[in-house]
């Protein structure tokens, strides 16, 4: 099985966390690892076999203390208690504050972001797309992590469509702007969108930095991780490139 390992300085010892790649589990066709083996597609609502996915993830339970928390992500910013939440939950980001209890993001080019308090006794998880941004869904699990006695927090960002092929349109932009209102932040928010040349309306935008503009907004400035690109990268599934294609998944948790 293909993992990355966060390189996430100061993360408590207490706390696991990684993530997966595409390779090392038994999906195929366009589920699969894009070399003709077996895909670890972790979604089940992509068109895949139920029993195939159904494998992969015993395969990934091997790894972890107990099965994540599956939720049904429908690019919003509610946040959710892991502690004992349904399986489908509808929800964008989940906390939890008891050991072996395990928060999972599912993506295919949105930002998976991993949440952990230095002080070792909250982390979380969290679907990072632009409307994900927009409505606020990591300045919202941060404050969830918080109500439940986090102390400093830190974050890592995973792999997520790169600023070079990101294109969206004037909505998108115009949205970010909104909910930037005015001043620096606005400027900020701003330069993450690049013009594209002869193509008016469309832009190159950075949700890299639009997620450390948000996670900003709430005194987060210990953020690692970043610059890695699913759609130039063929060991990452993305939707973006392929359109019919699995989901990884970033997890995290107390040990």
């Amino acid at each position: 099985m293909q993992l990355i390992v966060p390189d996430w300085p100061g993360l408590p010892p207490d706390i696991g966390a990684f993530a997966t790649l595409r390779g090392g589990g038994v999906s195929q066709g366009p589920y699969d690892d894009g070399n003709g083996g077996g895909g670890l597609n972790l979604g089940s609502h992509v068109g895949d076999l139920l029993q195939v996915v159904e494998r992969n993830r015993a395969r990934l339970d091997i790894l972890l203390p107990a099965s994540p928390l599956w939720m049904t992500q429908v690019h919003g910013h509610h946040v959710i208690d892991a502690d004992g939440a349904a399986v489908g939950i509808e929800a964008d980001a989940a906390i939890a504050t008891r050991a072996g209890v395990v928060c999972a993001i599912q993506t295919a080019d949105c930002l998976p972001v991993l949440f952990a308090d230095l002080n070792g006794g909250v982390v979380g998880a969290a679907h990072a797309g632009w409307r994900g941004l927009v409505g606020g869904v990591l300045q919202n699990t941060v404050a969830r992590m918080r109500a439940a006695g986090a102390g400093p927090i830190t974050t890592w960002l995973g792999a997520a469509i790169g600023p070079d092929r990101f294109e969206v349109g004037a909505d998108v932009l115009a949205a970010f702007a909104k909910a930037a209102e005015a001043g620096q932040a606005l400027q900020q928010t701003q330069a993450c969108f690049t013009p594209i040349a002869q193509r008016p309306g469309k832009y190159l935008a950075d949700i890299y930095q639009l997620a450390r503009i948000a996670l900003r907004q709430v005194n987060v400035q210990d953020v690692h991780g970043g610059g890695l690109c699913t759609v130039s990268d063929r060991n990452f599934y993305s939707y973006r490139r392929d359109h019919v294609t699995g989901r990884m998944a970033s997890l995290i948790w107390l040990k």
